[in-house]
């Protein structure tokens, strides 16, 4: 079983940066792949960013490709999201969420997943 406990969220400008942090808790996090996605209201929940356990292999949905970067630190059990030049369509709820099946894109083979952090753009 892993907790996962999502901070860093908050109100930025257009153009700003954040860095979002997940804390995990429990057995084996260092066996999992962890992945970033979003949620805006009325939308899909979207892909943003996995690593794979060793933090050798990430992957990049292609709305933050180029502004936003996944890491993770093992020994404090927590993966990182920064995030820059943030736009509008930027804004949603971020999640962090486990996988034991390796980096993966598609939300439904993720077993653990946090409560999220509300992320709010302005324009």
């Amino acid at each position: 079983q892993v907790q996962l406990v999502e901070s860093g969220g908050g109100l930025v400008q257009a153009g700003g940066s954040l860095r979002l942090s997940c804390a995990a808790s429990g057995r084996g996090f260092s066996r999992y792949s962890m992945g970033w996605f979003r949620q805006a209201p009325g939308k899909e929940r979207e892909f943003v960013a996995v690593i794979s356990w060793s933090g050798g292999r990430t992957v990049y949905g292609d709305s933050v490709k180029g502004r936003s970067t996944i890491s993770r630190d093992n020994a404090k059990n927590t993966i990182y999201l920064q995030m820059n030049s943030l736009k509008p369509e930027d804004a949603a709820v971020y999640y962090c969420a486990a996988t034991d099946a390796g980096p993966q894109v598609v939300p439904r083979l993720y077993r653990y997943w946090g409560q999220g952090t509300q992320v709010t753009v302005s324009s």
